[in-house]
C-alpha cells in the first residue's frame, strides 16, 4: 500500500514570506514597522533578518530597482556569482556608471574580481558605459585571462574605435599561447577596418586572413562573411569576391555582404546581378532589410527607375516598409532616379523619421539643385526635435554649393560648432572649399584651407583643384596639384585636371609635361561611362564605344543631329580635346563621348515622350552639356543626366543647373 502523508504535515511557505525577505533585508529588521508577514508571525521576525539576501538582490535587479539592490549588497559579505552578474547587467542596462563602480569595488574587496566570468561581465559593462579605461583596468588586473576575457576586451576596443590596439593585443595573445576562437576573429577583423594607417589593410587584414586559413576556420560562415565585409570596406572588391566564391556555405548575411560590397564600391551593375543570382539560386534564403538597402542603393546608382519600382513592390510585399533604413534608401533611390516628387511622397508617408531619413531628403534636394528647399528641410528637421548629424551638414552644405548659396552655406558652417557642438571634419571643409570655389571666390577657399584646424586631405585639395578647373586659375591649381601628387600619387584624375587647366590657359608645354608624368608613372585616366535603363534593362556605354550592336546607327544619328543643330546655334567645344588634331577630328572624338551615345540610344529605343534618364561616372563635359540642351529642344524630349556631382534636367533647350556646375 501507498503511505499517504497527512495534510497537516505538508506546510507551504506563507504567501507573504518572500515579501518579508525583501523587507527584512532592505531594512536589516522589520521593526519598528513590521511587514504583513511579521505582523502575523511575530515570533520569527528577528530570525529572518539574515535571510538569503542573494535572492533579494537578484529579485530587485530583475525588477529594475538597482539602488535598493545595492543597499542590500552592502549587508551581504558573500554574494553569489549570479548575484554579481545581475548587478553588473543592471548597471549596464541603466547606464549607471557610478553604481557600476560600486559593484566593482565590492567585487574587489571580497576577491571575486579574479573570477574570469565576472571579469568578462565587467569589461562588457564598462564598454556599454563608454568607460574604456576601466575596461582596460579590469583586463590588466585579471590574472586568469581566459579567451572570454580577451574577447571581451577585443569587443570593447573595437566598438570604441581602437582598431590598432586590438591588433596589437591580438598579437600579444598569440605570443602567450591563448588559442583564438570564432568570436576572436570576428572582433579582430572588424578592428582591421577601424585601424589607422596605410598598412592597416595589407599588413593586418591579410595577416588575420592567413591565421584564419591556417586554423581551419574557412568553413565558418560568420567569420568568412566578416572577412568579405572587411575587404569590401577597404575597397578590395576582388579579394572579397574570391572569399565569397570559396565559401562552402552562404547565408543571407553572406549574400548581403557581397551585394553591399559591389554597391558601395562603384559596381552597382554587379550588385544587381548578384541579387538576381541570389533570388534564383535558392528559395530558402529571403533577402532581409540589409540586402534591400544595398539593392536600392545599386538601383539609385544606375538610375534604374523600373528596377527600383520592382524592388519597392517587393519591400511592400515583405513588410519591410516599416524599417527606417529601407525607407530612407527608397527616398534616396527615387531621388537619384530623378523622381524627386516620388521621393517626397515616400518620406511624407513615414510614420517615424530619424536623422538618416531627413539626411536622405536633404541630400536629394541638394543634388537636384534645390538648395533653398534643402535648407528648409534642414530647419524643419531641427524644429521636429531631431539634432543634425555631421552627415546632415555635409548634405546641406553640398546643397548650398550646387545652388550657389554662398552666404547661406557660410552661416550653416558657422552654426556647426556654435549651435550644435559639431566640429568640422575634412568632408565639411571640402564642402566649403567647393562652395566658395564654384562661386569664383578662390582666395577665400584658399584661406579656409590655410586656417583649417586639421590637416587638409585629398578631398579638400581636390575640391580646390576642381574649382580651379572651372575658373582656370593656374597658380592655385599648381599649388593644389602639388599636394595631391604627394597625397594621391596614383590618382590619374588629378593629373588630368591639371592638364585640362593648362590646356585652357594655352600652356601646351605644361600639358605635354603632365602627360609625360602620367606615362612615366603608368597611370591611366578613368574611362568615361554612362548607363541608361530601357524597358527594365540596363545598358552601359564607354567613350568611343565600338562594341554596341547599334553603334553604327548611333553614330549616324549623332552625326545627323550635330549637323542639324549647328544650324540652330550649336557650336562644338573642341577646346576640351587636348590633342594636336584638326577641328574635324576633334569633333569626331567629341561625338564618341559615352553620354552622347547613351542619349542617342535612348532616342532610338524608348517611346516618344518618355523621359530619358542617364547616369555618368564623371563630371558632364561642356560639349555634352551644350549638345544635350539643343537635343532636348530639337527632339522635344526631356533628358535627365546625373553626373558624379549633381542632376542636369534638360527641357526645351534649358538645363536645371542654369549652367552652374
Amino acid at each position: 500500500m501507498f503511505a499517504f502523508q497527512s495534510p497537516q504535515t505538508v506546510q507551504q511557505p506563507p504567501p507573504l514570506f518572500s515579501k518579508h525577505l525583501e523587507c527584512a533585508a532592505t531594512r536589516s529588521s522589520c521593526r519598528p514597522r513590521p511587514c504583513s508577514f511579521c505582523t502575523l508571525n511575530p515570533a520569527i521576525s528577528t530570525s529572518t533578518t539574515t535571510a538569503d539576501k542573494n535572492h533579494v538582490i537578484q529579485r530587485l535587479c530583475q525588477k529594475g530597482e538597482l539602488k535598493r539592490a545595492l543597499r542590500v549588497l552592502s549587508q551581504e559579505p558573500n554574494p553569489t556569482q549570479r548575484t554579481y552578474e545581475l548587478l553588473i547587467l543592471s548597471c549596464a542596462h541603466q547606464g549607471a556608471l557610478a553604481e557600476g563602480l560600486d559593484v566593482h569595488c565590492h567585487l574587489s574587496e571580497n576577491g571575486s574580481d579574479q573570477d574570469p566570468f565576472l571579469a568578462t561581465k565587467l569589461i562588457n559593462m564598462y564598454s556599454e558605459l563608454d568607460a574604456i579605461e576601466n575596461a582596460r583596468k579590469v583586463f590588466d588586473e585579471t590574472r586568469n585571462r581566459t579567451i572570454y576575457v580577451w574577447n571581451a576586451l577585443f569587443r570593447a576596443l573595437t566598438l570604441a574605435g581602437h582598431g590598432n590596439e586590438v591588433i596589437d593585443l591580438y598579437r600579444r595573445m598569440k605570443r602567450v599561447g591563448i588559442p583564438s576562437d570564432r568570436f576572436t576573429y570576428t572582433f579582430v577583423l572588424k578592428a582591421c577596418v577601424a585601424s589607422e594607417g596605410v598598412l592597416s589593410f595589407s599588413q593586418k587584414g591579410r595577416e588575420i586572413h592567413a591565421h584564419i586559413l591556417r586554423l581551419g576556420y574557412e568553413g565558418h560562415v560568420h567569420i568568412m562573411t566578416t572577412l568579405v565585409d572587411m575587404y569590401a570596406r577597404f575597397g578590395c572588391v576582388k579579394c572579397a569576391g574570391i572569399v565569397f566564391g570559396e565559401m562552402s556555405q552562404k547565408n543571407v548575411v553572406s549574400w548581403s555582404a557581397m551585394i553591399a560590397c559591389y554597391a558601395k564600391n562603384g559596381m552597382p551593375f554587379e550588385a544587381l546581378e548578384l541579387f538576381r543570382e541570389m533570388m534564383l539560386k535558392t528559395h530558402d534564403l529571403l533577402p532581409n532589410s540589409v540586402t534591400m538597402v544595398s539593392v536600392l542603393q545599386a538601383c539609385g546608382a544606375l538610375a534604374a527607375l523600373e528596377q527600383g519600382r520592382l524592388i519597392h513592390g517587393y519591400v511592400l510585399r515583405r513588410g519591410l516598409d516599416s524599417i527606417l533604413p529601407v525607407i530612407s534608401s527608397l527616398v534616396t533611390m527615387y531621388a537619384r532616379c530623378g523622381k524627386l516628387d516620388r521621393a517626397q511622397q515616400v518620406f511624407d508617408k513615414m510614420d517615424e523619421r530619424d536623422v538618416v531619413s531627413w539626411n536622405s531628403l536633404i541630400s536629394s534636394y541638394g543634388i537636384h539643385g534645390f538648395g533653398e528647399v534643402a535648407i528648409q528641410n534642414f530647419n524643419e528637421m531641427i524644429i521636429s526635435g531631431i539634432s543634425p548629424s555631421p552627415i546632415s551638414f555635409v548634405s546641406v552644405l553640398g546643397a548650398c554649393s550646387h545652388a550657389g548659396l554662398v552666404e547661406d552655406g557660410k552661416m550653416m558652417f558657422d552654426s556647426m560648432v556654435r549651435e550644435h557642438r559639431i566640429f568640422p571634419s575634412v568632408e565639411h571643409y571640402a564642402c566649403m572649399v567647393d562652395l566658395l570655389g564654384r562661386a569664383n571666390r578662390l582666395d577665400e577657399a584658399a584661406t579656409i584651407i590655410e586656417e583649417m584646424r586639421i590637416e587638409p586631405g585629398p578631398k579638400v585639395w581636390g575640391s580646390l583643384l576642381g574649382s580651379c578647373r572651372i575658373h582656370c586659375n593656374v597658380e592655385l591649381a599648381e599649388r593644389a596639384s602639388a599636394r595631391l601628387f604627394e597625397l594621391e600619387p596614383t590618382n590619374a584624375g588629378n593629373y588630368v585636371l591639371l592638364a585640362d587647366i593648362y590646356a585652357e590657359a594655352k600652356m601646351w608645354h605644361e600639358v605635354r609635361r603632365v602627360k609625360k608624368l602620367l606615362e612615366a608613372r603608368r597611370l591611366q585616366k578613368v574611362p568615361g561611362r554612362s548607363w541608361i535603363e530601357v524597358k527594365r534593362k540596363i545598358y552601359t556605354f564607354a567613350s568611343v564605344d565600338e562594341l554596341n550592336p547599334q553603334i553604327e546607327q548611333l553614330h549616324a544619328l549623332l552625326l545627323k543631329l550635330s549637323m542639324e543643330l549647328k544650324e540652330e546655334g550649336y557650336v562644338p567645344q573642341t577646346g576640351i580635346v587636348h590633342y594636336d588634331l584638326d577641328s574635324e577630328e576633334k569633333e569626331r572624338i567629341l561625338l564618341g563621348h559615352s553620354e552622347k551615345l547613351a542619349v542617342t540610344f535612348g532616342l532610338i529605343n524608348s517611346t516618344k515622350g518618355e523621359t530619358i534618364r542617364i547616369t555618368k561616372n564623371l563630371r558632364l563635359c561642356e560639349d555634352c552639356h551644350s549638345l544635350t540642351k539643343f537635343i532636348s529642344k530639337y527632339t522635344k524630349r526631356e533628358i535627365l543626366v546625373r553626373d558624379v556631382n549633381r542632376f542636369h534636367y534638360f527641357k526645351d533647350g534649358v538645363c536645371s543647373c542654369r549652367d552652374y556646375w
